[in-house]
């Protein structure tokens, strides 16, 4: 069973269409880049993956026990958010929050989440660091490890190795594929770096504002291969 499936999705705001009749799923394990133009949609979608928008026509489907709230999410960050005045322990253990349930305090089931997670991500050394103060590299891991914080199963990563050099790019995908391969975390990875990205890719979207691939590295490279030939 998908972990998400969009059926014939579309999406509008102020009553123009986003996105039109799109589909494509996300199975257990798999690690699949959207791509495509600006404009063409993918922020829309992830949006819509998330809950945050709603379909205009079409379904978003959970399966395998995953809850909208159970959706690891790392945005692009803003210059603002890169000056955040609070230690990395208490920007990983904010990832708990949706675990929240009715109580207020992080109570210990949730800081020793938050304690895991730090080390999975091998920023144990950096914990009381001040997230301001941090490398793009060192920051981006700290949002991996809050991402992760609410979720055990998927992760939606949105230009995630924009404006990092590249030993920490390369560092940074490194981590990914830990994560997917070795934790079992899905991947859903939108990106323009299609070199990096498609190296440890094993599903590909292409969208412009409806989907013109959906399929397997080997068939996404045998489609683009066809289509710069045209």
């Amino acid at each position: 069973m998908a972990l998400i499936e969009l059926k014939d999705v579309t999406v509008a705001f102020e009553g123009v269409n986003a996105v039109e009749g799109v589909s494509f799923r996300v199975e257990k394990g798999d690690y699949l880049v959207m791509v495509g133009e600006n404009g063409s949609g993918k922020s829309t979608l992830v949006r819509a993956m998330l809950g945050l928008v709603h379909p205009k026509s079409g379904r978003i489907v959970y399966g395998d026990g995953l809850k909208r709230n159970q959706i690891g999410y790392l945005p692009q960050q803003t210059a603002a958010q890169r000056d955040f005045p609070a230690s990395v322990e208490e920007v990983v253990l904010s990832g708990c929050a949706s675990r929240l349930g009715q109580s207020f305090f992080y109570g210990r089931e949730l800081r020793e989440r938050a304690a895991e997670k730090i080390r999975m991500l091998d920023i144990e050394h950096l914990r009381n660091a001040s997230y301001r103060n941090l490398s793009g590299g060192q920051q981006q891991r700290t949002l991996l490890a809050r991402a992760l914080c609410a979720t055990d199963s998927l992760l939606l990563l949105d230009e995630p190795v924009t404006g990092l050099d590249p030993a920490a790019t390369q560092e940074l995908y490194s981590v990914i594929r830990k994560l997917n391969r070795e934790h079992g975390v899905s991947v859903v990875m939108v990106s323009h770096d299609l070199k990096g990205a498609m190296a440890d890719a094993t599903r590909v979207v292409v969208v412009d504002r409806g989907v013109s691939f959906f399929g397997g590295i080997d068939e996404y490279r045998a489609w683009s291969a066809r289509g710069e030939a045209r």
